[in-house]
């Protein structure tokens, strides 16, 4: 097995859809789905950002971040990048440095199943970036290898490259492309819908007889 694993760019989802996306909450997605969601410990740096992109995927090994390195020159406006960090949880990939480069090229989002570092960086540079917490001791060049625009895992969940990934408060949310649209505009009808129901309530309405649930407990 050569040392890198080198894929193809993947076809970006449509600025259609990412619109869509990007009216949905991941949370609201959580009403009907159980799967692509990311651990939950993958939290924002930033707090009150919603994106979408294309999913692209690197897989670094613990103090190295070559590859990483590599990748952020092929990133596209519209990306999203997803960082597996093969279980390390010590070294931080991504710092103030990698933000500069991600933002440069245009991408939406970071996203590293691992610790970052450098935050008041990332406050300054105001680039989304989602990741399990910060840490002080970062990698280094060591040139160990990796995968890039491979099948990577990212918070117990699959990513493929040029899947779509939705990231907000709440979390992460991985959907396959042919998924993306009839989830979000489910999502956004949901929503809709939901704000119609909190108003009633404003307004005196009881929840338990709009959701249903008062019914089900008398009965």
């Amino acid at each position: 097995m050569p040392k890198y694993d080198i894929g193809e760019m993947p076809a970006q989802i449509s600025s259609e859809v990412v619109a869509l996306l990007e009216q949905a909450e991941t949370a609201t997605v959580g009403h009907w789905r159980h799967w692509g969601f990311c651990d939950r410990r993958i939290v924002p740096a930033l707090r009150g950002r919603r994106v979408a992109g294309t999913a692209v995927t690197v897989a670094i090994p613990g103090p190295d971040s070559t590859l990483l390195h590599h990748a952020l020159g092929l990133l596209r406006p519209g990306d999203i990048l997803l960082v597996d960090r093969l279980g390390d949880d010590r070294h931080a990939c991504w710092g103030g440095g990698v933000t500069v480069a991600a933002k440069a090229a245009g991408a939406k989002a970071g996203v590293v199943d691992g610790p970052c570092t450098d935050l008041e960086e990332i406050e300054a540079s105001a680039f989304p970036m989602w990741s399990r917490g910060f840490a002080p001791i970062t990698t280094r060049l060591y040139d160990l290898g990796g995968r890039f625009n491979r099948p990577v895992s990212i918070g117990g969940v699959v990513v493929m490259p040029g899947d779509a990934v939705l990231c907000d408060d709440s979390g992460v949310l991985v959907l396959p492309p042919s998924e993306a649209e009839a989830e979000a505009r489910q999502a956004i009808a949901k929503q809709a819908s939901g704000l119609v129901t909190q108003q009633r309530v404003a307004e005196g309405a009881k929840l338990g007889d709009l959701s249903g649930a008062t019914a089900m407990v008398r009965r």
